[in-house]
């Protein structure tokens, strides 16, 4: 019926990758365009997202920085979590545990987040960080998102 909530579901997303970057732009004016990554995809209950860091983003030996790859993760599962919700800009992280698995050499980072549950107020991700190889990811977040 015209007028009545559609329910919020993991089976469904409300915004597709290219809606996601224009909110994304919109919502953080001051970032560099793409400097926190790029949706390459989303269909329900996944995203893929794309980085390439700036020379500013490595640590000392060379490898990518953790907060580099931590703001990374966050931005995958935010634009998760909005696939699905809709343009909710203050859905918070309230929650995010990184756990770094081998080193994080320069180069495109590629995230593929995926949608553990999805509720009234909370949603749980679990986001995979990599770089050439989807099988050998450097690290993985579990994240969650309260939603207003």
């Amino acid at each position: 019926m015209a007028g009545e909530a559609v329910p919020i579901t993991s089976s469904a997303i409300r915004l597709d990758a290219d809606a996601l970057n224009a909110f994304m732009a919109e919502a953080f004016p001051h970032s560099v365009l793409g400097s926190s990554g790029t949706v390459v995809s989303a269909v329900p209950g996944h995203i893929q997202a794309r980085m390439d860091p700036k020379e500013n983003a490595l640590r000392p030996g060379g490898l990518i920085s953790g907060p580099t790859q931590m703001g990374f993760a966050d931005m995958a599962a935010y634009a998760l979590v909005l696939a699905h919700i809709g343009p909710v800009a203050m859905a918070v992280t309230s929650a995010l545990n990184y756990q770094f698995l081998r080193p994080c050499r320069p180069g495109p980072l590629f995230a593929d987040a995926h949608m553990l549950r999805l509720g009234k107020r909370l949603a749980v991700m679990d986001v995979r960080i990599w770089t050439d190889d989807p099988d050998k990811p450097v690290g993985q977040a579990n994240v969650t998102y309260a939603i207003p």
